[in-house]
């Protein structure tokens, strides 16, 4: 006798998933920085001439630094 889950489940191949976690995992670490023990703090969301992101903490409850918080970004 099948489960429900086994039922339920038989055909849901429709889709090919291809995920690629090395890929996955580097952008979501682009806003943040390792603090140790698989901890980070995130970053300012401030991306400078360069074209890379501050590398400051951001205010507590606010996405920029200090630096960077102004009213074009509220």
């Amino acid at each position: 006798m099948k489960t429900r889950s086994e039922t339920k489940y038989k055909n849901s191949s429709l889709y090919e998933v291809i995920i690629d976690f090395d890929e996955a995992s580097e952008a979501w670490k682009a806003n943040k920085r390792s603090t140790g023990n698989g901890c980070y703090k995130y970053l300012c969301s401030h991306i400078c001439k360069s074209g890379s992101l501050c590398k400051r903490e951001p205010k507590q409850g606010e996405n920029y630094c200090s630096t960077h918080l102004t009213k074009s970004h509220s």
